[in-house]
């Protein structure tokens, strides 16, 4: 099957990062289509040779087992184009429609990896050359719009140019193998699905920290904070996956449907809720792996009077059969104390304990780790060998699979497995524009909330989990976040 992927913002940050280091994974592998050709577009003057050179020079720094060697890249660099485009000019889609048409390739990728105020604009500019065949597929990154106004209009707009199925709306996430086995874990096997109700899960966490700050991202991160970068789509997308009710088949609209479900099945904002249930902080100086580093106003091309949140965490839950009166909590932020990503799921300790358990009441713990790690881990009450002084106590122990240990080379990154999915047509691991709207009315109440609220987000050294209004948001339902176990 012949290709051609269009890469708007092709020399732009996500393209360096993550799209061109996982498209030359993926030739590495042999699982990139025969035949494909991938175009770089954007509006700096270079040639053909430049870009390839360009994207030379950036595979050459990423990890040394992901680099190619001379003859890998010289084969890889067949693939790539470039195309200087000005988004606002049509005569350059008319060029873009020029290239195009040299070889009719079976399927044409529309990525726009460029700032979603310009996705209306590109989608526009393809229906008015007539680039929106049914042979084309567009992929829309994150964040889709800026709230729920902004997330319609541009759905509207994507909606009367292209059907439904050609849509990929991309949330990275979904393509992690963790989470790809998650779905696994769940629906693939019969030992966990029975255990994940109200009558034995305590509650579920959420957890997507990092120690970095905005790095290089400041005015963009400046104007849109974590609950828009990060928990509208991924910790949302994560609750769904933990949450939703058992597909009737793996086609694509019979998961998406039932993810919708969860949205819907959110419980509402109310005034004491909001209070009560949502914290929201912002870095301030601190220590990360014994280096000083500065506060997010501080920060290269940030508001130094800004509100902008660093740092959510929420209290929420799905009004079901199955998940009534159990608290999921999300968690995100930068500048926190380690790199971690993780989905908990705590049961409820044993009815009667016949047994000395540590901590005065113990439990089992199901943990599917997303970062630095992808694996998982079942923690359980065992007694040791050597504990014969004291036959009736128990330890807890735990079995732990480790996803880079078990399948090595093998496993396959999220925007490798995500573009490939594109190229072929599989929307699964893709979100549908219904899905989207229901997350962002889930949060507009949130950023309502916190744009009326004027004594803006809590500080929190660099370094450490947060504001301590997160601990005091969980612990006021007898919890405690995973790593203060």
């Amino acid at each position: 099957m012949s290709f051609d992927l269009v890469l708007f913002g092709g020399t732009g940050d996500l393209a360096w990062r993550k799209l061109m280091p996982a498209l030359f994974q993926a030739f590495r592998h042999g699982t990139l289509p025969e035949g494909g050709r991938i175009i770089g577009v954007g509006r700096d003057d270079a040639s053909h040779e430049d870009y390839r050179q360009r994207i030379g020079e950036r595979l050459a720094q990423v990890e040394t087992a992901k680099r190619p060697n001379p003859d890998e890249f010289a084969k890889f660099a067949s693939l790539l184009y470039y195309q200087r485009m000005d988004v606002s000019k049509s005569e350059d889609f008319q060029a873009l429609k020029r290239t195009l048409a040299e070889r009719d390739a079976d399927t044409v990728v529309m990525y726009l990896a460029t700032a979603p105020t310009l996705f209306t604009q590109v989608i526009e500019q393809l229906q008015a050359a007539a680039l929106n065949s049914p042979r084309t597929r567009i992929v829309l990154e994150k964040p889709l719009g800026y709230d729920l106004a902004s997330n319609r209009a541009i759905n509207s707009k994507v909606g009367e140019v292209f059907d439904e199925n050609q849509v990929f709306r991309i949330d990275h996430y979904l393509g992690k193998p963790s989470v790809q086995n998650l779905m696994a874990l769940r629906f693939g096997n019969a030992i966990f699905e029975p255990l994940l109700r109200r009558e034995n899960v305590a509650n579920i966490q959420i957890t997507l920290a990092e120690e970095l700050g905005v790095e290089k991202r400041g005015p963009f991160y400046d104007n849109t904070g974590a609950l828009r970068d990060m928990v509208q789509n991924h910790a949302l997308q994560l609750l769904c996956a933990i949450g939703m009710e058992p597909p009737i088949s793996d086609h694509a609209d019979a998961i998406r449907d039932e993810k919708l479900k969860v949205l819907r099945a959110l419980k509402p904002w109310t005034p004491e809720t909001l209070t009560q249930h949502s914290v929201r902080g912002q870095y301030d100086a601190g220590t990360i792996n014994g280096q000083r580093v500065p506060a997010y106003r501080d920060e290269q091309g940030v508001n130094p009077e800004t509100h902008t949140e660093t740092f959510v965490a929420l209290r929420t839950e799905i009004v079901s059969w199955r998940w009534a009166g159990v608290p999921f909590y999300i968690r995100t932020g930068k500048r926190l104390a380690g790199r971690d990503g993780r989905i908990v799921i705590n049961f409820r300790p044993v009815p009667h304990s016949i047994f000395k358990l540590p901590g005065g009441g113990a439990a089992n713990q199901l943990v599917i780790n997303l970062q630095p790690r992808d694996g998982l881990e079942l923690h359980l009450m065992a007694q040791g060998a050597n504990n014969r002084r004291n036959m009736d106590a128990l330890s807890s122990v735990q079995l732990d699979l480790d996803f880079d240990k078990r399948f090595g080379s093998e496993r396959v990154g999220a925007y490798e497995r995500l573009l490939l999915d594109v190229i072929d047509g599989r929307l699964n691991l893709f979100v549908r524009a219904d899905e989207q709207e229901e997350a962002w009315r889930w949060v507009e109440p949130l950023i309502e909330y916190w744009k009326q609220d004027s004594s803006g987000p809590r500080s929190y050294p660099s370094g450490t989990w947060g504001p301590s209004a997160s601990s005091a948001m969980i612990a006021r339902d007898g919890y405690h976040w995973s790593e203060e176990s």
